[in-house]
């Protein structure tokens, strides 16, 4: 459902991150691929971790190896925590600057899997996919989270992802997320 170029994307983004020696892993519709239904993404998104101001010297590093696709984008990306760039052939490049104790988490347990170009990208976990599609809540999100829960099954670790996700719904103060969430995990127990 990918085109062989956006997975070469991923390649070449997972070498450029390694180079900087940065905690880093996939998330969206790349780490959709792996652990939910194949479905068609346009673009690839990562969250790499790093602290509270330290991001320019990465923001810098990545705008000098990639094309932005907005004005300001250093700017916007410390205001957003988003880092809106693109490779040579025009692919979009979502990456998130991630901070929090839970993205540092997420990176840690993001594993290596091998994909249809040769070569290995990071992704997430299922059970992070599933509390980031959560707690972005949009209509397609619940889609893949469904489909991430009838895909892995037994193999989903649900006590981790209510006890990761609770804070996060808490700090949004939307607990309709929750609420949302633990009916598709009781529909397919």
């Amino acid at each position: 459902m990918i085109p062989k170029e956006l997975w070469q994307t991923a390649i070449n983004v997972q070498a450029f991150l390694q180079s900087l020696n940065v905690p880093f892993c996939f998330i969206g519709g790349i780490a959709i691929q792996r652990w939910g239904e194949p479905r068609v993404t346009k673009d690839v998104d990562a969250t790499i971790i790093v602290e509270f101001g330290d991001e320019r010297p990465l923001i810098q590093a990545i705008l000098e190896n990639f094309d932005s696709r907005i004005e300001s984008p250093e700017q916007f990306a410390i205001q957003s925590r988003v880092l809106l760039v693109a490779d040579g052939t025009g692919n979009g490049i979502d990456i998130s600057l991630g901070s929090m104790l839970y993205e540092q988490s997420m990176a840690q347990r993001a594993s290596d899997w091998g994909v249809p170009v040769t070569g290995k990208i990071t992704t997430c976990s299922a059970e992070d996919l599933v509390i980031l599609k959560s707690f972005a809540s949009r209509p397609q999100d619940w889609i893949d989270v469904e489909k991430v829960i009838i895909r892995q099954g037994a193999k989903l670790n649900r006590d981790l992802i209510v006890t990761e996700l609770q804070p996060l719904v808490d700090l949004k103060e939307e607990p309709e997320i929750m609420e949302h969430l633990l009916d598709l995990l009781g529909k397919h127990s």
